[in-house]
Formats: C-alpha cells, structure tokens, sequence
C-alpha cells in the first residue's frame, strides 16, 4: 500500500511522535511510506521532527508560511498519488481538501474533533472513546477508534545516577517527574504549587520539556524545581524519577503516561480525558482538575510507596496497533470503491 503521512509542525512532542512512529511501523512491514514535513521540522536542533524518521520512510518538505505550506502539501500529495494519505494536526488536514476521489484522506484525532479540520475528510481515527462523541452521524460510522501505543525504550545504564549526580539530586531523594510540552493545557502551575504545599521531606521535582509556558514556569518556581528542558532520551529522566505525575488541564490520551508505565512509575494525575480513560491501570484516584489541595495529597501518598509498578501493556503494542490501522485503511478503500 501506498501511505503518505503529513505533519506541517515543527518540535517533537506527543502528536508528532505517534505519526512519526505510524510510519516507521509501516514501512518496517513493507509498506511504501512517505511523510510531508515543513522546512522548519528538519531544522538541526533537538526538538526537530527529522531526526526520528527511518531512513526506510521517504522524507519531503514543503516550506513557507501556513496556507502556503498547506497548499503545496496539497499539489506534493497529488503528485505522489497515495492510496492512502493520512494527516496529523491542523494545516495537514486542511492540505487534504480538494483532493476528493484521489486517495482515502483519514486523520487521527490528536486532539478532538474539529469541523474545520475534519469534517472533508473520508474516515477518521479517535485515540480514545470520548472523542467519538462529537463528530456528526454521517462521518463517525466511517470512524474508528485505536488505542495510543508505546514501546519501551531503555534508559542509560548509569542515567539514574548521572542525572541526579548532575543536578544535585540525592540518592535517597523522592522525585516527582512530569515529561512532555510546557503549555498552559499542561497544568504546571498547579504541579509547582501542589509539589510545595505537599512538603514531602528530601524530596524534588523535576520537570522535563520546553514550550511556551517554560519561562513563566521557570520564574514562577523557585531553585529546587529542576526544569532541563528538552530531552533527547526521555527515558534516562523517566528512570531518574520515583513518581510520575501530570496536573494537566487536557490530556486527550496522554502518550507519556504510557511511558511512565514502560518505566514502572507509580502515576499521579489529574481527571483530564486521557487520565479517566487510563485511570484503572493507576494506583492512586484522580484529582480534579486545577485542584492544588487534592494533588498534593496524592503526591504525599505517593511518596510513601514509589516501588517500581508492574503494568499490564499488552493493550498498547505498536505492531498490533499498526495492524489495526492498516486493517481500516483497507476498510474505508474497499468503501470508497463501491461509491465510485
């Protein structure tokens, strides 16, 4: 099958991960792969995109502003000519109007579901139930839903040692861990206040990321508050902390909660979408949204368990994941022929 993936982002985080890694899997099983990104997602800095695309994957740019980009995006895919091509994100979505009867336009839900962005397109994929809700009659029966996927990666033999040597972290110290984009949608003022009103003894937290909120973070927490930015090994920090916790406002799926339980971490979160629908592998109740109180006292509980937690991951295996949407690509194809 002929796939073409397009991304017009231009930072790894969550979303770009999962596209970037749909396409790996696919190509890894033969598949003829392609994936659109903007110039700026092959930049030479840590956060680009390119750098975690197989070489087996067959990379194209595009470049200028928003509706430039996605315009080329549009005469590229055309001129590929994709059984299917697949959007992630806003500006890749809107690059697959206008491209009616020439291949199956899917998208997968990242966030939710948006008229401006979805509603074109032919079939679509939600990571969690909840989104299913929104999307009107006549598109959600060409809609499906698929489980986020992860595989563990292994940290650095030495990385729990290292890094806490290298910030001043004692051995015997707590540390509350928190991965992924600093933005407002991530609640990290409520995780610095809750991390202080908590006072867990010789403990510290740690905040992995970069984005826009980073600096009004930074000032807003004081010293002991760790925040390295981004991270090329995710891993090696996530084998450093002793609790995961995220205090995010909205979380559709929350692909870092699957790789904190890769790393064994007992996960502390907050009641966003993606932690409701995962709650019954965690330990502890969710604490609403927002609610400083309720998150510390979770955090105080955590402390005084943070044994490593053995999860159940047979759900959020990526082969049999990439099956599953290979599966309904051939679905919607077979669908979009007896129409013709």
């Amino acid at each position: 099958m002929k796939i073409v993936h397009a991304i017009l982002t231009h930072s790894f985080a969550g979303s770009e991960r999962h596209a970037v890694e749909l396409a790996n899997l696919q190509a890894e099983v033969g598949h003829d792969v392609s994936m659109i990104l903007h110039r700026r997602g092959t930049e030479q800095r840590d956060n680009a995109i390119i750098q975690h695309i197989n070489k087996n994957v067959t990379i194209h740019v595009v470049s200028g502003w928003r509706w430039l980009a996605t315009y080329r995006c549009r005469q590229l895919i055309k001129k590929i000519s994709p059984d299917v091509a697949h959007a992630h994100l806003s500006a890749a979505c809107k690059a697959l109007k206008g491209l009616q009867s020439r291949c199956l336009r899917v998208s997968t839900l990242h966030i939710h579901y948006k008229p401006q962005q979805h509603a074109h397109l032919d079939a679509l994929i939600a990571i969690a139930p909840w989104q299913l809700e929104a999307i009107p009659t006549t598109l959600r029966q060409h809609c499906t839903q698929i489980d986020n996927w992860s595989k563990p990666v292994a940290a650095s033999v030495d990385a729990r040692q290292r890094l806490r040597r290298e910030h001043g972290i004692a051995d015997d110290a707590i540390v509350f861990g928190a991965l992924g984009r600093v933005v407002a949608s991530k609640g990290h003022e409520t995780l610095v206040d809750a991390f202080n009103l908590a006072e867990v003894p010789n403990s510290r937290l740690v905040i992995v990321g970069d984005g826009k909120n980073w600096q009004s973070i930074r000032d807003k927490a004081d010293d002991s508050i760790i925040m390295p930015g981004f991270s090329q090994q995710p891993q090696d920090w996530l084998a450093c902390f002793d609790v995961f916790v995220s205090a995010a406002n909205s979380e559709p799926f929350g692909l870092v909660f699957l790789e904190a339980m890769h790393a064994e971490l007992p996960v502390v979160a907050t009641a966003s979408e993606g932690g409701k629908y995962l709650q019954s592998y965690f330990g502890y109740p969710l604490s609403e949204i927002g609610n400083v109180q309720q998150l510390a006292t979770q955090m105080r509980q955590a402390a005084e368990n943070s044994s490593p937690v053995s999860y159940d991951m047979s759900n959020f295996e990526p082969q049999a994941k990439c099956a599953e949407v290979i599966s309904f690509y051939q679905q919607q194809l077979k669908r979009l022929v007896q129409h013709r």
